[in-house]
């Protein structure tokens, strides 16, 4: 994302969003990278969630991941 990154307005809304929370994380690191949330399932259930961030600062709904945690299955031994 670089520098357009920068003047997107939606990072600058996540940017305030945290600040205003009491974010104070570390800001250490290059900055430019992306993140994401997966939950996979036991055996051959797959991907039961996906998220990647679209801008900085995009949060996943935990309501989501907590819907698709319990959607694992125990793997048979």
């Amino acid at each position: 994302m670089m520098m357009s990154g920068f003047f997107r307005v939606g990072v600058w809304q996540n940017f305030l969003r945290a600040w205003k929370s009491g974010y104070s994380g570390n800001l250490k690191g290059e900055g430019f990278t992306l993140g994401g949330v997966y939950v996979i399932g036991a055996g051959k259930q797959g991907v039961l969630l996906e998220h990647r961030e679209k801008e900085f600062g995009d949060k996943v709904s935990l309501p989501s991941v907590l819907e698709a945690a319990e959607k694992i299955k125990p793997q048979a031994s």
